[in-house]
């Protein structure tokens, strides 16, 4: 009888590795249980609905300096399989990967539907099963012998094969609607769950989990008058949250709901459980010229004032920013619309450099950011070992993706990670029998 090895989760990761273990040993049975009636969603989504693949980052220490959660676990992975294997994979299948000037990785195609028909091209050839509304409700380990069905819907009993949890032992896979599935080896790459009690079925394997909250997401500044500006941003501001050591410089983006942007998404996933412990409710500081300080920033202006002297303040500003915003700023610094340059008082024109360089704002509450959102926290990351992906407590499990207290910032970080772990986990099952 052949091996049996059960994906939960339809995702990057679970995919991934179905596809890799069914490849490598044709005598491998694979099935991917998705408890959703979509597979690769995220995948689907991510980016825009370009797919952002990857990350062009090619040292693996730089690379997990990229995760505010589980860099020493990425760190030792990567040396498995990294970025430049993910673009060899996907290359080796037809699809061509390029690099923005950020750092982000797209298929050519600019669609996330190159990345999902070559995932599911694999699926077909390699005689994947997959099953969707086929939630799990829990996983246990028991002796053989006591006739439950396999995935492959084959009865079996004693003397049914090697088993990947223990000599004599099948993992039991237990469904929402009572179906009872055998297999000697579990991927459980499901991602992550936003509660803790979500977890229970992993806490029984004898797992720990750190309790989830969100990451990457928005900062809610309701009501605030810098929302009418929505759809304006700055390439370089620099972002503190007040009361505490987090600073990140980056784009920012002005939305109807309050800042987003690449530097509130990272400072959303380095602060996640500092910022959930403030009950999404703190104070910010932006200084909207990036590194300008503002001695830099009043001299500038003094400048400006012998430069221009004849000139409406309102009429073009010194340091770039969008004209909106600039006008915005000059209003709450007290700045009438007809003063020019030379008549500019003292007051005003010291609040303006503190808007500029020290503007105060109220967060309160955060907004998932578009399809990226992620959880921090999950499995413990000391069960799991890091070159296998296999459970220090339960040989034959294995855990892959966002289900690991594993967590990067935006640009292809997370998808990395999921690439990784299902391959390592596929490398890891194939090798063992």
């Amino acid at each position: 009888m052949a091996n049996q090895l059960i994906v939960i989760g339809g995702g990057a990761a679970g995919i991934f590795c179905a596809v890799n273990a069914a490849r490598r040993d044709p005598g491998l049975r694979v099935t991917v249980l998705e408890k959703t009636g979509k597979l690769l969603s995220k995948v689907k989504v991510s980016g825009g609905g370009r797919c952002n693949v990857t990350h062009a980052c090619f040292d693996i220490a730089a690379m997990a300096a990229n995760y505010p959660r589980g860099q020493h676990f990425v760190r030792k992975a990567f040396h498995r399989f990294f970025t430049t294997d993910t673009i060899d994979w996907f290359s080796a299948r037809g699809v061509e990967l390029k690099t923005e000037a950020d750092g982000r990785m797209f298929p050519i195609t600019d669609s996330s539907q190159t990345i999902i028909d070559c995932l599911m091209r694999e699926v077909n050839a390699y005689g994947v099963e997959i099953r969707m509304h086929a939630e799990v409700r829990d996983v246990v380990v028991r002796a053989e012998g006591d006739g439950v069905v396999r995935a492959g819907g084959a009865a079996t009993g004693a003397g049914a094969g090697a088993g990947g949890a223990g000599a004599g032992d099948r993992f039991e896979v237990q469904l929402a609607d009572d179906r009872r599935l055998l297999a000697d080896f579990v991927c459980v790459a499901c991602g992550g769950f936003p509660k803790l009690g979500m977890f229970d079925w992993i806490r029984r394997l004898g797992h720990s989990i750190e309790e989830p909250v969100p990451s990457l997401f928005t900062f809610n500044m309701r009501g605030n008058p810098l929302t009418e500006l929505m759809g304006i941003s700055v390439p370089q501001a620099l972002v503190k949250i007040q009361g505490s050591k987090l600073v990140e410089r980056g784009p920012l983006l002005v939305t109807h709901w309050g800042l987003s942007g690449p530097v509130v998404l990272r400072l959303s996933a380095w602060g996640a459980r500092e910022l959930a412990g403030m009950g999404y409710r703190f104070g910010i500081q932006v200084n909207w010229l990036g590194e300008v300080t503002e001695q830099q920033a009043r001299e500038r202006l003094q400048e400006i004032r012998q430069e221009r002297a004849g000139q409406g303040v309102m009429a073009r500003n010194p340091f770039g920013l969008p004209g909106r915003l600039w006008e915005h700023f000059l209003v709450a610094a007290g700045v009438g619309a007809n003063v020019r340059w030379a008549e500019l008082p003292a007051r005003e024109q010291n609040r303006l450099v503190s808007l500029l360089c020290a503007g105060a704002f109220a967060v309160e509450g955060k907004t998932t950011f578009k399809e990226e959102f992620v959880t921090a926290g999950g499995v413990r990351l000391a069960e799991v070992d890091p070159t296998t992906f296999q459970s220090r407590r339960v040989p034959g499990l294995f855990f892959a993706g966002e289900i690991l207290n594993v967590d990067g910032i935006t640009g292809g970080f997370n998808f990395q990670h999921a690439w990784t772990g299902g391959w390592i986990v596929a490398d890891t099952i194939t090798k063992k029998h």
